[in-house]
This record gives structure tokens, sequence and C-alpha cells, in this order.
């Protein structure tokens, strides 16, 4: 028997990747794969990954070669990669940059080396209506207003392009950094760096965990770049946090940082807004909003959380592609399956740093996760029995047992900092009444929440109780405990973003505890099995308990 059965991989033919768990190497082979491939199932023993197209593209554009990649699965694989995988994973990482964009003269042209791949661009339809004229030595004039449309066009015949074109400078903006007030780590400096690519690159996504100071990636860009700067955020919450690190952090005189929200319409150098706003409809259908993007010579266009970006936005930014554009992001995740328009209209992942290694070295909070199964009931079991299959979703995440669950943990963590989050609005008032804590959801005004998010941090209050706004923007450094009771059905992006809540470093114990309750024997229990896979593949491993938690 060979020492290779005892490793933990097994590389199918279907380009999935089957790890083991309980094997020693578990943690060094996941850390390696995750470079490359996604997670699609976190069962006890036996993790699957897939290497999808975007996935082996996103590893290509930070410079990673299949045979490196091959290097990997070999290092860590029971048995013999197969021809057709070796072939499959090749044949796609290689089609990154065999199409690219580039600028001559001021004007824009796609080429490539290779004569066949021309003649099938020619052949396509969805490409070919973008030239201008016919290829010459396989490359040829294309419409520079539809840069970003022709991404679009060659990502979905699975030849995702190398853009080098460059950008519009925009007007400048001078100014520095508070060297005194403030010095980037060393991993923010790096993220910058990754995304400037020697000045090469400037648009692309940067992937720090909540809590790592994406905000501080940016502004060390804008200090760079120099630029008039668009920033576009999750809310107002989130646009006012920026302004505040902007203010704090930098040169800039106030007056020159603006916000454009529903309460203010300030078009400044530097403009903060919302993706709600610029996307927003008036009575007429018109979204009269969008005219922001053109209102200034911005020169940079800051994407916070990314991953939430909307339809909307991403087709006038379809056409934005002379702007530098950073996408930041705890998670290049989606649920609405729009990651290859990320990758080709905001651009590739540049940098991304493991959330167990900034835990490891103390920028956030060492956090452990657990699944409560709660059992329904015995008057909700026939209701739920009978119900179609969303109700019965509802019906198990509005378990009212929860309720002595979150008693018990509140108990446990006396003197904790504790949210609980949820998504229905009837048993999040329920427990705020329970438990005599403020709510907080979409229709509480920013100045309240404000007061409540201050009272917090001063300790007068310990317990908040929050709807889907916490996914977001909340900076609540000393928050400890997390307690999910319900979640958008299996949105693996919102379990990530509610345990960022909790891991902001900590000044005593470096420590948070993130609870997720689950309704046992329901579908609640398939839900929160995918909602758990990213974090299961940054390395957090829940531990499954019955509702007796307060030993």
């Amino acid at each position: 028997m060979t020492d290779d059965v005892y490793k933990p991989l097994i590389v199918q033919s279907d380009m999935t990747l089957l790890l083991e768990t309980n094997n020693e190497s578990y943690e060094s082979a996941r850390d390696e794969l995750s470079a490359f491939a996604e997670m699609v199932k976190s069962p006890e023993y036996v993790h699957t990954y897939k290497m999808s197209s975007i996935s082996l593209w996103n590893a290509a554009s930070a410079g990673v070669k299949s045979e490196d990649i091959l290097s990997s699965l070999e290092k860590y694989s029971k048995y013999p990669i197969s021809e057709t995988v070796i072939t499959r994973l090749t044949q796609i990482i290689n089609r990154y940059g065999k199409v690219r964009i580039c600028k001559e003269h001021g004007e824009l042209f796609l080429e490539t080396d290779d004569k066949f791949i021309m003649a099938q661009l020619c052949a396509e339809k969805s490409v070919y209506k973008f030239f201008i004229d016919t290829p010459q030595n396989n490359r040829v004039k294309i419409n520079s207003m539809f840069r970003g449309h022709i991404k679009q066009a060659l990502m979905n015949i699975q030849f995702p392009p190398e853009d080098l074109a460059g950008y519009v400078d925009g007007e400048k903006l001078f100014f520095d950094l508070k060297s005194d007030v403030f010095q980037p780590r060393d991993y923010q400096l790096a993220a910058a760096s990754a995304f400037r690519v020697g000045g090469k690159g400037d648009h692309g996504v940067v992937v720090l965990p909540c809590g790592a100071g994406k905000t501080i990636v940016g502004i060390e860009v804008m200090a760079e770049l120099k630029t008039e700067t668009l920033i576009l955020t999750t809310s107002i919450t989130a646009a006012r946090q920026w302004i505040s690190e902007l203010m704090h952090k930098t040169s800039i005189d106030p007056e020159l940082i603006g916000e454009y929200s529903g309460e203010k319409k300030e078009i400044r150098p530097v403009t903060v807004s919302t993706y709600q706003i610029v996307s927003a409809r008036d009575k007429s259908g018109e979204q009269k909003h969008f005219n922001l993007f053109s209102r200034r010579n911005w020169g940079f266009i800051i994407y916070d959380e990314v991953h939430t970006l909307p339809a909307p936005v991403f087709r006038i930014t379809a056409e934005l592609q002379a702007k530098r554009r950073l996408g930041l992001t705890a998670t290049l995740v989606r649920e609405d399956n729009h990651e290859a328009d990320v990758f080709a209209l905001i651009g590739p992942k540049r940098h991304e740093m493991g959330w167990r290694v900034l835990e490891g070295q103390g920028w956030i909070a060492q956090a452990e996760c657990c699944e409560v199964r709660v059992s329904l009931p015995e008057e909700l079991k026939m209701s739920y029995a009978v119900a179609s299959k969303r109700d019965k979703f509802r019906i198990a995440a509005e378990n009212p047992d929860k309720c002595a669950v979150i008693r018990n943990l509140i108990v446990k963590h006396n003197g904790a900092h504790v949210l609980i989050i949820g998504v229905y609005l009837e048993q999040l008032k329920g427990i705020a009444e329970e438990f005599s804590a403020p709510l907080i959801t979409g229709k509480t005004s920013h100045k309240e929440r404000e007061e409540l998010y201050g009272r917090f941090k001063r300790g007068e209050i310990s317990l908040l109780v929050m709807s889907k706004v916490a996914n977001f923007a909340i900076d609540l450094p000393d928050a400890n405990v997390a307690i999910e009771v319900s979640g958008s059905f299996g949105s693996r992006q919102e379990e990530a973003q509610r345990l960022g809540r909790i891991l902001r470093p900590k000044r005593n114990e470096n420590k948070a505890y993130f609870y997720t309750l689950v309704s046992r024997d329901t579908r609640e229990e398939d839900f929160s099995m995918h909602r758990q896979l990213f974090l299961t593949e940054q390395g957090y491993p829940y531990k499954i308990v019955g509702e007796e938690v307060n030993g």
C-alpha cells in the first residue's frame, strides 16, 4: 500500500474535488484549494469543491498557472489525476488572456495571437456586432462605447479578455494620508499594491474578511491615484462611515466630500452614494440618479460590498470601463449567479486574504461557530407537515421555542454584547419584547439607529435585535456574540456578513461567538448547510449541538 492512500483528496473527472476533513493534511489542502476552487458541499467528513471557470480564471488573473494547480492536486490526491481533468483544467485556465483589449492612438482594439480564435469571434454574432471593421492580422477595431458589453459577450463564450486599454485620469484631487493618525497594515498595503499591479491593473476586486479594514484599502488607493472619486455603498450608514473615515484619516477638505443619498444630494470631488439611490426609479420608471455617474469627471469608482451590486448598476458600469474600478468585499459569492459580470465589469480578483490567517495574526477576533438544533413544538408539527415548501421554511424559521435557546445563550454569555439577527419582522418584534431590547429594522430612522449604536458602544445597552440591516456596515467593535434566528434561505454571503458583525478585534478577550438557531428535522437544516459553505471553506467548522446550550 502506497502513502498516497493516506492523502486527503480525490479529484474526479467532472472537475469536483472530494476532501476528507479528518485527515492531518486537511487544513493545508483546504487553504491551497481555496485559491482555485469553490466549496459546494460541507457535510461532516467529506467536503466537495468545484473547479469552475470563474474560480480558475480568478486564479489565472493572479498569476496562477495550470501547472501550479496540477502540482497542488497531485500533492494531496490519493489517486492519479485523470487526463480528462488535466486537459479541461489546462484549456479553461489558458483561455484567460487569449483575447486582449488594447488602445492605440485613442482607438480601441480586440486582438489575439491565434487566427482560429479570431475566426471563432467573427462567427459569434454577440461579439462580431461590436466590430467596426474587418479583422486584420488577428486584430480588429471595436467601438469604445461598448467596452464593457464586449467583455460580457466574450465571457459568455468562455474567452475572458485581459483589458489592457487603460483609463481616463479624471480631475486631479491632491491629498495625503494622516500618518500621525494611523498607519495602513501590511496586508492592506499588499491589497492596494495587488490592485494596482504596478499601475497596469487599476480594475478588479480585493477580498478581505469583515472587520479587516477594506475601507483603508480604498483610501490607500485613492491616495495613490489622487483623482476625483465616486464611492458606492450599501446604505446611508455605510456611506457616512466612509465619509467619517475620509475626514479622520486624510487631509481632504471636508467641503470636498459629499453625500448623495435619499437625504442629501451633494456632488463633490469625493462623493459617497448608495446602490439604492443610484438605481431608484421615479414614478415614470426613469432612473434619474444614474446621471450621478456622469456629473463629474471621476477618475476612480469604488464599489463597496461589490457582491451586492444590483443589476441596474451592472448595466451602467458596462459603460464606465474607462474609469478605474475597485470592488471591495468579504466574499465573491453571489446567490444570483452574477459572478461572471463582476469579473467582466469590475475586474478579476486581485487579492484575497484568508479569514483564519488574519485571525491568527490578531487582526480580527477568534470566532467559534455553532449550529443549535431546536425541536419544533408539537402544536406546529402538523402545520409544518401539510405546508408548502416556502411555508415550511418560514414555520421552521419562526419556531417560537428558539426564544428559550436565546435566553440560555444570554445567560451563558453574561456580560457580553449580543446581536440577535433575523429576517421575519414579526418574529423579531416578539423577541425584542420578550427581552426588552431595542429593535432596528429598515424602517428605523438613521438618527435613531445611530443613537442606539452609540448606546451599545458605550455599554448602556448590551442587546440589540436587528433585521437584515445587520448584514452590512455596522461598526460595533464590542459586539462579541451573534445569534442568528432566521436567514434568507441558503444565502452564503449573508452568513459571512453576519459573522463579520462580531469579528472586529476586541479590547479584552479577542474572541467572538456565532450561533445559528435551526429547527430540527426541517427544511431549515438543508438551507443552513448551504449557508455555512463559505465560512466552512474559510476554516470555520460549525459545532452542532442541541437546544440545551447553557452549559
